[in-house]
C-alpha cells in the first residue's frame, strides 16, 4: 500500500486577496515534479481548503485536518522512527513539513531538505 500525502489544492479562497496557495504544500508539489518516481510511489490527494476536509477527517478525525499531511500506509521504516510521528484513529502520520521532507528522503531515497 502506498503512503498517502494530502496537499491543499492551489487557487483557493480565504477572504480578500484570493486566490491563494499553501506555501508548505507547494514545496511538496515541487518535490513531486522534480522526482517523478516519488510521485509514482505515493498516493497524492489534493483537497479543497474549506473545512471539514472529509478525506482527511475520515482517516484521522476532526482534530487532524491540516495540510500537508502524510499518512503512513506501510510498516514504519526503522530509519524513520525518530521523526515527529503522531497517531490518530490507529494511524501514524506527519503534519510537520520538515518531518515529511525528512521521511520522504529517508524512505524513498530522494535528497534531504537543507535546514
Amino acid at each position: 500500500m502506498k503512503d498517502l500525502l494530502f496537499l491543499l489544492a492551489a487557487g483557493f479562497s480565504d477572504g480578500e486577496g484570493a486566490p491563494y496557495y499553501c506555501p508548505h504544500c507547494a514545496i511538496f508539489e515541487g518535490l513531486l515534479a522534480l522526482y517523478p518516481k516519488l510521485a509514482e510511489a505515493l498516493t497524492v490527494e489534493r483537497v479543497p481548503y474549506a473545512r471539514p476536509r472529509q478525506e482527511i477527517v475520515r482517516l484521522l478525525g476532526m482534530e487532524h485536518q491540516s495540510c500537508p499531511v502524510l499518512i503512513l500506509q506501510r510498516e514504519l521504516p526503522p530509519s524513520c522512527a525518530d521523526l515527529p510521528w503522531q497517531k490518530a484513529e490507529g494511524r501514524l502520520f506527519l503534519d510537520d513539513p520538515q518531518g515529511i521532507g525528512d521521511y520522504l528522503s529517508r524512505a524513498y531515497g530522494i535528497p534531504r531538505p537543507h535546514a
